[in-house]
């Protein structure tokens, strides 16, 4: 599969070779690659990949010992959750607004750092498309190695997604400027006059931080920094919902703070000493 040919993967009856998500009675996920010949075994009985092979999606499907599953093709968030980790992953609640908010468009140059076990590196390749072009800095050799195994296995070739082994507190040594740029490393306070250099007029800068300290150091950075604006930070919280026929109550357990996303534009460098920000009225 190419990256030219991705949205035509999910479509149409299963194949040898596709990623199929078994759900089970009770919501319990797994994820399997079929292969004829080959059986899935589990708690619900042996599954062949053979009665998969060639069925729709949705199909329900019948264990040896007579228990149902139902087989999907994964949703990118169903992949990401089930997907191999060697690294704390962006969740899906946060990604989905790291792309908004970041206006991560078709077409763009990004670059992001660290790559991580690649569910964020996912979500930024669908989002820039094959005519975009994602960038990925990591220097630590589990995810140099995982990540990129983590985003060949569900969108197949990406030639369109440069994995350099490099350390962004050394500096980003791209040509060119870029679109944007997401930086999910403990002290992106020490990229930020680097961003600032590679980022395009309009650019925007978005940083991922788990603690409220890193948060205000990265604060102190950008507003120091003449050329970026409109720094403001948030997080988003995920509370699931119980609805039976008898009752509708939240469920006992939230996604709650998982990380903060700061959000920033390179604009006009602000004239004056160190441009220095003006004063702010009243």
């Amino acid at each position: 599969m190419s990256a030219t040919d991705f949205s035509s993967s999910f479509a149409g009856p299963f194949a040898e070779g596709d990623l199929a998500l078994l759900v089970d009675s009770r919501g319990r996920q797994y994820l399997i690659t079929l292969a004829a010949g080959q059986v899935f075994h589990s708690h619900f009985g042996a599954v062949p990949h053979d009665e998969i092979i060639g069925r729709d999606q949705g199909a329900r499907v019948r264990s040896a010992s007579g228990k149902t599953v139902i087989a999907l093709k994964p949703s990118l968030s169903d992949y990401v959750m089930n997907m191999p980790r060697h690294s704390q992953i962006i969740y899906p609640k946060d990604t989905g607004a790291i792309l908004f908010y970041g206006d991560v468009y078709p077409g763009a140059t990004v670059l992001e750092a660290g790559l991580g076990s690649g569910a964020l590196a996912l979500a930024l390749l669908r989002a820039v498309g094959p005519a975009g072009k994602l960038i990925s800095y990591e220097n630590r050799p589990a995810p140099l190695a995982g990540g990129p195994r983590n985003v060949e296995r569900y969108l197949g070739d990406t030639p369109n997604h440069t994995v350099r082994e490099r350390d962004v507190y050394d500096g980003i040594d791209e040509d060119g400027p870029l679109d944007r740029i997401i930086l999910d490393v403990p002290e992106p306070w020490r990229v930020v006059e680097s961003a600032g250099e590679r980022l395009r007029p309009g650019g925007i800068l978005i940083v991922y931080l788990p603690t409220v300290l890193q948060v205000h150091r990265v604060h102190l950075e950008l507003d120091a920094h003449p050329a970026f604006e409109m720094a403001e930070t948030f997080e988003l919280l995920q509370r699931p919902w119980h609805v039976s026929e008898s009752s509708a109550r939240p469920d006992h357990r939230m996604v709650a703070h998982t990380g903060f996303i700061t959000r920033a534009v390179r604009c006009e460098p602000r004239p004056g000493p160190g441009g220095a920000p003006e004063p702010t009225e009243g």
